[in-house]
């Protein structure tokens, strides 16, 4: 059932780097201690920042997904959740930013999510090096579509007192709201590694990073203004989305450090079709539950702890036991793991579970980066051969892929990719698949 659209904000950037999420963070932890109810979103195909968007509002953050996602799924997902006070949506990369083609709604860029739900962008701006001239970028962002709701814009790495006057009396002659100006000497870090952020789960001290982010944010923004600036449109009408069918009615959900990359809205739309999620952890040797009737590896991190998975012969033992009888699906991370080995960043090979033929390395770094649409050339759990839109990054290089390809795959532009996927058949009937691209939802064209 959905509600009336929340008012809302989309917190933009003209490019990565500039302090999006430092922002999201400090504002979700800042309005959360006034006592607002703020239901966040996270534009794009980002599975890490969602995680420390619930850490500090303490509601489950979902993407929304301009390429993958049809109108009538962006509208179920903006308007499906809980009653909340204020929305709060963080973007990808650059506001406008997105890919060449056109996929389900749109390029995948922010504006278009912006645009669509009536929320206005707070931009925010690394102004260092630079006086007056910042306002000719802020100008250009909030008048290049006019039909684009804009609040204003949040200075980042502000050098000094007389810095914050120059850029404003820029921004006044500009027309642009200053809503905030961050102090240099307070930006707001959070580890990263080669995927970007460090998971919200393994941050040490993250109750402390975000308390000092509220702090920061509610010392240096005029929360007033923000709260006051959100808006919202009335929404098209568009057809009911096409429906995310869970693999099984017990599925089996790997989930720890290695195995934890999973979109928030797949799971809340297996639970709503009635499914129960079984969690085990391989790296505590943990096998699926035996009540399940499927099992779902997730992406993660596999490669960071190779050596601990080669030894847990009870998750092989488990694994195999499982797959002999029932469907086994594994995305990226969770692929590599079903495969036959792993070769460490040193060059050392691991033994994974060999129940796909799978040969990945780390030796020699290769990102894969982008949209992908499969076309499945035989039956996934619960989906069928429906065709199916996805998000793949990884840096691993494949050395060898002998089973049966899994889809036919393609990037956003149409041009098809090397990363099929694989499947195999089991002796005693199982059915084991694997994809490198992670699943946002069935495509609808």
């Amino acid at each position: 059932m959905t509600r009336p659209l929340t008012p809302g904000l989309m917190i933009s950037a003209p490019a990565s780097g500039t302090g999006k999420t430092m922002l999201m963070l400090g504002l979700l932890t800042a309005l959360r201690r006034r006592g607002l109810v703020v239901q966040p979103f996270k534009s794009g195909p980002d599975y890490i920042d969602p995680g420390f968007h619930f850490a500090a509002s303490g509601r489950a953050s979902f993407n929304l997904d301009a390429w993958a996602m049809e109108p009538g799924r962006l509208i179920a997902h903006a308007t499906g959740q809980a009653n909340a006070d204020l929305v709060l949506a963080e973007g990808s990369m650059g506001l406008f930013d997105g890919v060449a083609t056109k996929g389900e709604t749109g390029i995948g860029s922010s504006a278009e999510i912006a645009h669509m739900m009536g929320w206005p962008v707070v931009l925010i701006l690394d102004v260092s090096g630079q006086a007056q001239s910042a306002a000719a970028t802020a100008r250009g962002f909030a008048t290049l579509r006019p039909d684009l709701p804009f609040a204003g814009v949040v200075l980042n790495r502000v050098a000094s007192p007389r810095h914050d006057r120059l850029i404003r009396e820029g921004m006044d002659e500009a027309g642009i709201r200053v809503l905030g100006s961050l102090p240099r000497q307070g930006t707001i870090t959070l580890p990263e590694r080669h995927l970007g952020l460090i998971q919200a789960e393994e941050t040490a001290g993250l109750q402390a990073i975000l308390d000092h982010a509220g702090d920061f944010i509610a010392a240096h923004c005029d929360l007033e203004a923000i709260i006051a600036a959100a808006a919202h449109r009335a929404l098209p009408e568009a057809p009911a989305p096409r429906p995310l069918t869970p693999p099984g009615g017990r599925i089996a959900l790997a989930r720890d450090a290695a195995f934890s990359f999973v979109y928030p809205h797949v799971l809340e739309a297996w639970r709503r079709a009635g499914a129960t999620i079984l969690p085990f952890s391989p790296l505590a040797d943990e096998g699926p539950d035996d009540s399940a009737d499927c099992c779902w590896l997730p992406g993660g991190y596999p490669e960071l702890h190779a050596p601990r998975l080669a030894a847990c012969d009870g998750f092989r033992t488990a694994m195999h036991r499982f797959a002999g009888t029932r469907p086994v699906h594994g995305e990226c991370g969770g692929y590599m793991a079903l495969g036959a080995g792993l070769v460490d960043a040193a060059g050392k090979r691991h033994q994974m579970l060999g129940l796909l033929g799978l040969e990945t390395s780390y030796a020699k770094r290769r990102m894969h980066l982008g949209y992908r649409r499969a076309d499945p050339l035989t039956a996934l759990p619960g989906l069928g051969r429906t065709a199916l839109r996805g998000h793949e990054f990884h840096y691993a290089s494949i050395l060898s892929q002998p089973d049966a390809p899994l889809a036919r795959v393609t990037d956003a532009t149409g041009a098809a990719v090397e990363e099929t996927g694989s499947h195999r058949t089991m002796s005693g009937g199982g059915h084991v698949t694997g994809t490198f691209f992670h699943l946002i939802a069935p495509a609808a064209t």
